[in-house]
């Protein structure tokens, strides 16, 4: 097979975020005629772009942009269906996304990783496993480094570890992994997706081209994960919190084994887990399941878990002040996994939720937090909607700004139990991403400690 080209070519990448600009620069390199297009009117790196040769079109999605289009290349954010890629679609213009683009250059394997919670981390989780297991891997994709950025270090020999959203792999199309992990499927991205159907059907995709030869990676806990992967041609390696029948991967009386034709064999003891909460020790078992398929040897899962203390703003300690627990949860940017950070604390619980919503159902979680005791502090765009949801049977405080969530849910824990930062939704209204919250959780938190206001 010939390789991909696109020297000579006028090619179009739309969205001007870490992935587009690494797109174009990956473009640019390979000999393409590129244009990057993003509606924002200003652009940081616009500069560094011009030097590189790319042209920049900042303001909005003009239609001669696109109609002279050889190929489009759309960063995640940017929908696949945009009227503004109509008349290029219409005329046969192929739209890939940024990591089926960069994917057609790689030269290593993909192990790829996606699921509704738990992707960052379990990516994470597997790439320092499989560096201590003396291979050449490069971590990104949907966290870290664009998969653009590794194309050119991209070896025979290397395992590229990815973690692929939703966004991502509706544009995929010949993107193959030979390990590719569903961890688990929950309602999510519905502001995106026109409906579950849709955004499970994304997520499936990254079964679509793999053979007999790959494997799938899925949660036996979770049956839409089992459904999706049965679908595919690829041979099924399971995982399980429970010991579900047939899992590969399991916990047994404080261990986490793996059932062999030989019997079970121990990998690492429960208690080295460092994270908080059960569903992060789920994200522990996927990674092992993930890299013994790679090659991994118990030792190397056993001294990678031991050391790994997770991603921040996923379930990340923050502090502690008089008496109360402060957690930054910000990547919980959907109910299901609200739910699962409320479910790894008892009382007294305070929760910070908020910003804009993109589907699910907060009255889902009324009866988790009353069994807690807990308080909302409810933020952002989709605060009437938390009220809404859960008062009268859960008190809900309204909260202005980010500072004030944290003033307030000081106030309602009194000198006990923890506070939380669990989103449950999209962070664009007030902030540029989940991380950007987070770090403004964990400052307000700050300011409280160096004040001295850690007891009502």
């Amino acid at each position: 097979m010939s390789e991909f080209s696109v020297r000579g070519t006028r090619v179009v990448v739309v969205g001007g975020a870490r992935s587009g600009v690494a797109a174009a620069h990956l473009l640019v390199r390979r000999g393409a005629e590129v244009t990057l297009n993003d509606r924002r009117p200003a652009l940081d790196a616009a500069a560094d772009l011009a030097a590189a040769g790319v042209r920049v079109v900042l303001g909005s999605h003009p239609a001669e942009v696109f109609e002279s289009a050889d190929l489009i290349v759309l960063s995640p954010g940017v929908p696949a269906n945009h009227e503004a890629f109509a008349a290029a679609r219409a005329a046969g213009v192929p739209i890939v996304g940024e990591v089926e683009l960069a994917s057609r250059w790689l030269r290593g394997r993909i192990i790829a990783i996606t699921g509704t919670k738990g992707k960052s981390t379990t990516t994470a989780l597997t790439g320092k496993i499989l560096e201590r297991a003396g291979r050449h891997v490069m971590v990104g994709g949907n966290i870290g480094s664009p998969l653009s950025g590794q194309v050119d270090a991209s070896r025979p020999d290397s395992l590229h570890v990815v973690e692929v959203s939703s966004f991502q792999l509706e544009t995929a199309d010949t993107f193959h992994p030979w390990i590719a992990a569903l961890l688990n499927l929950s309602a999510d991205h519905l502001d995106r997706h026109a409906d579950f159907a849709e955004y499970a059907g994304a997520k499936a995709r990254i079964f679509t081209r793999q053979t007999e030869s790959d494997w799938a990676v899925i949660n036996a806990d979770d049956p839409h994960t089992l459904e999706l992967a049965r679908r595919g041609r690829a041979q099924v390696r399971r995982f399980s919190l429970h010991a579900t029948a047939g899992a590969d991967v399991s916990v047994a009386e404080g261990l986490v084994v793996e059932r062999t034709a030989a019997g079970s064999q121990p990998l690492m003891r429960t208690s080295d887990v460092r994270l908080l909460g059960t569903h992060l020790l789920a994200d522990v078992l996927a990674a092992a399941a993930i890299t013994r398929l790679a090659g991994a040897e118990a030792r190397h899962i056993a001294e990678a878990v031991a050391e790994f203390r997770g991603l921040e703003h996923a379930m990340e300690w923050v502090a502690d002040i008089a008496g109360v627990r402060y957690v930054n949860d910000s990547k919980a940017t959907n109910v299901d996994a609200v739910r699962q950070a409320i479910s790894t604390f008892d009382a007294t619980l305070v929760v910070v939720m908020g910003g804009r919503y993109k589907g699910g159902d907060f009255g889902s979680l009324r009866d988790l937090l009353v069994a807690r005791h807990a308080t909302v502090v409810a933020i952002g765009e989709a605060a009437p909607l938390i009220r809404e949801a859960l008062a009268p049977a859960v008190a809900v405080a309204d909260a202005v700004s980010m500072t004030d969530a944290v003033r307030a849910a000081r106030a309602a824990a009194g000198g006990t139990g923890t506070v939380l930062l669990a989103p449950g939704c999209a962070s664009f209204d007030m902030f540029t991403d989940y991380a950007a919250r987070g770090r403004a959780f964990k400052d307000a938190v700050a300011r409280l400690q160096g004040a001295g206001e850690g007891a009502a």
